[in-house]
């Protein structure tokens, strides 16, 4: 089997004007209050406000409309318990096109209801990667769908790079970005978009403290792939992939861009930073979103008189289990 070509930065240009008549142009937003608390300028990116309620969209959207017609046809097919599942949904519905989503059992009941909304049928399997993968080359096999990956398709990534593009075009030049890191399809595309408009512009990834794979493997220069996700930030469960990791490690490589940064946050910091999100800016926010603001929070020094982006990437959140509630 071919293995797919990086994506460059030409690809998330043409992903922008690809899911430009389907995606929302999320808002920057600012905050004086979190400002004077972080000791720096934040321009934060609404992309909790996208639709289906997380960046996952603009991947997921751009992959469904790369498909040449004989191929939408016979649909998508992906594994997901949540954002993704949602989003690859909602993109196959405005093109018309099936939409399969392997799901594991015991997967938050609300998400899959909200997958099953947007149009998709659900495939149950049992709770391991492993299964996920062998359910969705079944479904592949039987109806000839295309899969796409949560986070390392070349076209998912190129996608998410859109949402970078859009805030250095709404706040103008940052010395820093920080966005979220699980799989890496955000990291990866925020990386290529950096690249091509704002070499200059430091990109730090913040990620829980237990699941800080992309932290070690950036350090040690191999993708580190052993090691077990303990957070309660579910959407960034998910070990860096591969082409997340190559994208990630060249970046700066050439000497024009500073190399990438990853911050590890305790859960607690995150869960406090999407608090101050709500209590200042009236922004509710996912913990795995949070989370980047609490990078910002947890190391002053780091940030301090900067213009800082913050990426804040979904909304998904239970109204009945806000996690400051016992």
């Amino acid at each position: 089997m071919n293995t797919p070509s990086l994506p460059v930065f030409a690809d998330v240009l043409a992903a922008a004007a690809r899911i430009a008549p389907h995606a929302h142009v999320t808002p920057a937003l600012r905050s004086r209050s979190l400002d004077a608390l972080a000791g720096c300028t934040l321009h934060f990116k609404g992309e909790h406000l996208q639709r289906t309620g997380a960046f996952k969209f603009r991947g997921a959207c751009n992959a469904v409309w790369s498909l040449g017609d004989a191929d939408a046809a016979r649909g998508v097919v992906t594994h997901s318990s949540g954002n993704h599942g949602a989003a690859l949904a909602l993109a196959a519905r405005s093109r018309g096109i099936a939409c399969h989503v392997v799901v594991p059992e015991g997967a938050v009941a609300a998400k899959l209801a909200a997958i099953a909304a947007y149009g998709a049928v659900l495939h149950r399997c049992a709770p391991t990667l492993a299964a996920r993968e062998a359910m969705c080359a079944e479904v592949q096999a039987r109806t000839g769908a295309t899969l796409v990956h949560p986070y390392a398709d070349p076209r998912v990534i190129a996608g998410q790079g859109t949402a970078a593009l859009e805030l250095l075009h709404q706040a103008g030049p940052l010395d820093v970005l920080v966005v979220p890191v699980g799989g890496g399809g955000l990291a990866a595309g925020t990386a290529l978009a950096l690249d091509g408009v704002a070499p200059h512009t430091r990109l730090v990834l913040a990620e829980p403290a237990g699941a800080d794979d992309t932290l070690r493997s950036l350090r040690e220069g191999r993708r580190v792939d052993d090691l077990v996700p303990d957070t309660l930030c579910d959407g960034l469960r998910g070990l860096l992939g591969l082409p997340n990791f190559a994208i990630l490690a060249a970046h700066g490589g050439d000497g024009r861009a500073p190399p990438v940064d990853a911050v590890a946050v305790a859960d607690d910091n995150a869960v406090a930073a999407m608090r101050r999100l709500l209590v200042h800016a009236k922004q509710l926010v996912e913990p795995s979103s949070a989370i980047a603001l609490a990078a910002v929070l947890a190391d002053p020094a780091r940030f301090a008189g900067r213009r800082v982006g913050v990426l804040l990437s979904g909304g998904n959140v239970d109204p009945d289990r806000l996690p400051w509630h016992s």
